[in-house]
């Protein structure tokens, strides 16, 4: 008997993104502004590299290939790219319109050629244009890295602009910790007037790089995170909703850390609550999953919210333990109300974190306050 199996393509992300279809589409958009533009040599040289390089490598494929078709002379190259642009993404939208990236390229070609004091201005223009399109953030960090004073001034211009995907890359490029992007070396502070302004943005896709960005800010200097909320709470320049919603994401690492000045603004304050937890097993294997329950009962006269989490301190390659925060739940309960929360967790090995043999811990923090660690074999 002969079995049939169907089979199915796989479509990776960077084929999704960086393709045959999207590459012509970008040398015609070139072409139609640059007549010189020799299109099909182009197509050739970048579409027949694609099937060795992963997504960041096909950017840096076209971005260099750009340079080798492009006017060798830097204004007049950037001079075609603006012009090739398609039109702006939709002003009038609010959230989640981050572009297409085929036009990623073009960012990484504005910070790898034009990064440099005779080109800046030219440069941060191009970056300003090209943002309405796809985000340049990444790009923008070699930028404050190589003229951080330069740079935070247009950043500070940005911030003002009618275009919110210019406002939020005046945050978002300059957010201490850029996930995926270069680390920039300047007083992270200084953005402080950048996000001044933009705490007020009506566009939650520019408020959201504002929590974002006072959330990596807080790793620095967590008491100036929480002054600068406080102050933006007596400005009273916000909606009180989208004001909470930025407080909320800010403070997310502070909270977990139990920062009392945090949980106090969040609405949080040491609990008077009795609790008792266990845990099931006192040794497990690799792969296997550790239970446990908490007992909470409210012993005051007073409703409570509580902000539950556990902590599972994992043990280092040199012996050290490194404790990794769990969200257990969130609720309010009534005076001498007493809730059970009972959780599972796996212990397997995940790419970003390597499980070693000996004791590890489990405890559990309420209002970022500690209420027992139960220590457990993992062999």
């Amino acid at each position: 008997m002969t079995i049939h199996r169907k089979t199915e393509k796989l479509f990776l992300l960077k084929d999704m993104l960086f393709n045959e279809a999207k590459v012509r589409m970008l040398a015609a958009e070139i072409q139609a502004v640059y007549p010189n533009f020799a299109k099909t040599a182009f197509i050739k040289k970048v579409v027949s590299a694609f099937p060795g390089q992963e997504l960041m490598e096909r950017i840096a494929g076209i971005r260099d290939t750009l340079f080798e078709f492009l006017p060798q002379d830097y204004p007049q190259a950037i001079e075609v790219i603006v012009a090739a642009l398609p039109p702006a993404l939709d002003n009038s939208k609010v959230d989640d319109d981050f572009g297409d990236f085929i036009y990623a390229p073009y960012s990484y070609y504005v910070a790898k050629y034009g990064c440099n004091k005779k080109h800046l201005a030219v440069s941060l223009q191009a970056l300003e244009e090209i943002t309405k399109r796809f985000s340049c953030e990444a790009a923008l960090r070699d930028f404050i890295n190589q003229f951080p004073k330069e740079t935070l001034v247009a950043t500070k211009r940005w911030a003002k602009s009618s275009e919110y995907h210019v406002r939020r890359l005046a945050s978002e490029g300059t957010r201490p910790n850029l996930p995926w992007a270069k680390k920039i070396q300047y007083d992270a502070p200084s953005t402080l007037p950048i996000l001044d302004i933009l705490y007020t943005d009506k566009t939650r896709y520019v408020t959201r790089s504002v929590a974002n960005h006072l959330n990596d800010l807080s790793k620095i200097d967590g008491e100036l995170v929480v002054y600068t909320l406080k102050r933006w709470q007596k400005e009273n320049k916000q909606s009180a909703p989208e004001l909470a919603f930025i407080t909320k994401h800010a403070l997310r690492t502070l909270i977990k850390e139990g920062d009392s000045d945090a949980q106090a603004l969040f609405g949080l304050t040491t609990p008077k609550v009795v609790v008792k937890s266990t845990i099931d097993k006192k040794k497990l294997t690799v792969g296997e999953t550790q239970t446990f329950s908490v007992t909470i009962t409210n012993d005051s006269k007073e409703p409570q919210l509580l902000l539950m989490h556990y902590l599972i301190h994992f043990k280092k390659a040199n012996g050290s333990l490194s404790p990794k925060v769990f969200l257990l739940g969130k609720k309010t309960i009534l005076p001498q109300e007493t809730i059970v929360l009972s959780k599972s967790h796996t212990l397997k090995p995940m790419t970003t974190r390597v499980l070693h043999s000996g004791e590890h811990q489990l405890e559990i923090k309420i209002n970022g306050t500690s209420y027992g660690v139960h220590t457990f074999l993992l062999q």
